[in-house]
C-alpha cells in the first residue's frame, strides 16, 4: 500500500485514543462504585470534576487527544491526500505518536507535571516540524 508509512502512524494515534478513552472508563466507573456515586449525580462535567478525582488525570489525558493531535491528523490526511510521500514526514510522524504515548503514560500513571509537560513541549515542535516540512513540499511542487 503506497500510503502504508502514513497509515500506521495515523492508526496508532487512533489506537492510542481508544486505550486512554478504555482506561478512563475503567478508572471512572471504579471510581464510582467505589463512592457509592449514582451516574446521575454526574450530569455535567462541571458536577465530575470535584467528585472524581483520582479517574480525573485519564480524563484529562483523554480530552487532550482531541487538541494538538487535531493538528497531526490533518497533516496525515493532507499528505496522503496531496500524494506526498517523505521520509522525514514519515520519522516526524512516528516521533510524534511515541512522544503522545509517553505523554499519555505519564499523566495516567505517576502525572509528574514536569515530566509531562516536557514530552508535550517536544512533541509539539516535532508537530510544528512536521508541518514546516509538510509546508515547504507543497510550496516546493
Amino acid at each position: 500500500m503506497y500510503f502504508k508509512p502514513l497509515l500506521l502512524p495515523l492508526l496508532a494515534q487512533v489506537a492510542l485514543t481508544f486505550i486512554v478513552m478504555h482506561t478512563m472508563y475503567i478508572k471512572r466507573i471504579a471510581e464510582m462504585k467505589a463512592k457509592k456515586i449514582r451516574p446521575q449525580s454526574l450530569d455535567t462535567r462541571a458536577s465530575a470534576g470535584p467528585i472524581l478525582t483520582s479517574s480525573a488525570t485519564a480524563s484529562d489525558n483523554f480530552s487532550n487527544l482531541f487538541e494538538s493531535p487535531v493538528l497531526f491528523y490533518t497533516a496525515m490526511l493532507l499528505t496522503m491526500n496531496l500524494m506526498i510521500i517523505d521520509s522525514a514526514i514519515v520519522i516526524l510522524a512516528w516521533s510524534y505518536v511515541a512522544l503522545r504515548y509517553i505523554h499519555s503514560f505519564i499523566h495516567i500513571s505517576y502525572n509528574r507535571v514536569l515530566h509531562r509537560f516536557s514530552v508535550f513541549m517536544l512533541s509539539s515542535v516535532v508537530l510544528f516540524a512536521l508541518w514546516v516540512r509538510l509546508a515547504w513540499l507543497i510550496l516546493q511542487a
